[in-house]
């Protein structure tokens, strides 16, 4: 039995030593001696546009009224610094690279560590666990960490993806604002070749047709058949009291003459005026239909030019902006790996596993005998 006691104990210790003694005075001289600082350096920004309302007209332009949150270029902003591009150019400017894999650094945190592969996806992985962006849906604030193995480092890294960053939010104002500029420009254009063509259509039928505004020049004819006819009456008149006062005057004869070319000179007016296909009042339609096809196009060029000057003043605001809130900090002191924090961590690990398995050896045992 003692026998059994004692070879239970044994193996408790040799399990002890396995699973708590031998994991923690690792880790402690890990942490103690090999394990590199680790610099953090934090930055907060946040990305705002203009506040806009729609307006009537071609474009439905946007009016500056202040200022909303952007979560969806705030996103960009996010994905961007994440991003391959954003850390070929970090390692061109900052050689991070060559600072991340430094001899200095100790064997398991630098890169690439233990993985051994040195491939630029793997360096990208990398460095997607040293750079880290948090966003508070509430307040839209994002929070840049950066992880670097000198303080300096860390703050440069920190500064240059701001810098990308704010780049980013002006290349998206330009492309909007290139792209508002754009469209006015097109609606000015289509207005302008619509006036055109209105103004040849309306300069050809007046032309081809002899006629300048059908309407104002059947007024005018109108006004002279009016008076046509009074003198007609009068005419008329003169010659019935004549006839019947002088019979045999000589001057009836000339009167009635003069009725009948005053008939006959109405008449022809009265032709120019309504008759057949070649009168004005035939010409009127087409010319109405070509004038309002004219001031339609006026009209919309006059539209457009207004969307054009209103889309040209838009553009010289900025639409988009990345505020930072705090700046990058150069930080005092190492904040990471925890090193008491670590040894601890992996004391209690050590404990509870200990303590699992010496049940499942107790358990073993028992089952056996």
């Amino acid at each position: 039995m003692a026998n059994k006691i004692r070879s239970w104990f044994r193996a408790l210790n040799g399990i002890f030593l396995l699973t708590v003694l031998g994991p923690t005075l690792l880790a402690a001289a890990y942490y103690g001696a090999i394990a590199s600082d680790v610099y953090i350096s934090e930055s907060r920004f946040v990305v705002r546009n203009p506040q806009r309302q729609l307006q009537t007209g071609i474009g439905a332009l946007l009016q500056n009224t202040g200022f909303t949150r952007s979560q969806d270029d705030t996103y960009s902003v996010h994905d961007y610094v994440m991003s391959r591009d954003a850390l070929a150019e970090l390692d061109r400017q900052l050689a991070v690279r060559k600072a991340y894999s430094s001899l200095d650094n100790d064997f398991i945190n630098r890169f690439p560590g233990l993985d051994w592969d040195d491939s630029f996806e793997a360096f990208h992985r990398y460095y997607r666990n040293r750079v880290s962006i948090d966003y508070n849906t509430a307040s839209s604030i994002s929070v840049l960490q950066v992880r670097a193995f000198t303080a300096d480092d860390a703050l440069k890294i920190n500064e240059l993806l701001l810098q990308m960053g704010e780049r980013l939010v002006n290349n998206l104002n330009n492309r909007s604002r290139l792209d508002l500029i754009a469209v006015a420009q097109q609606e000015v254009q289509v207005a302008e070749e619509r006036s055109k063509s209105a103004a040849v259509a309306l300069s050809g039928f007046r032309t081809k047709q002899s006629v300048f505004d059908p309407e104002k020049q059947s007024a005018i004819q109108l006004m002279g058949v009016a008076k046509l006819q009074e003198e007609l009456i009068a005419s008329e008149a003169q010659l019935l009291q004549l006839s019947r006062i002088s019979p045999s005057s000589p001057n009836i004869t000339a009167l009635k003459d003069q009725v009948d070319n005053l008939r006959k000179t109405i008449e022809r007016e009265k032709a120019q005026v309504t008759g057949d296909t070649r009168s004005l009042s035939a010409k009127s339609a087409s010319y109405d239909r070509i004038a309002l096809e004219k001031g339609f196009a006026d009209r919309q060029l006059a539209s457009a030019l207004v969307s054009l000057e209103s889309a040209k003043s838009e553009a010289v605001r900025k639409q988009l902006y990345l505020e930072r809130l705090v700046q990058p900090n150069r930080p005092d002191r190492a904040m990471e790996p925890r090193r008491l924090r670590s040894v601890l961590t992996v004391f209690l690990l050590g404990l509870i596993a200990w303590g699992v398995v010496s049940l499942l050896v107790a358990s073993v045992r028992e089952h056996t005998e």
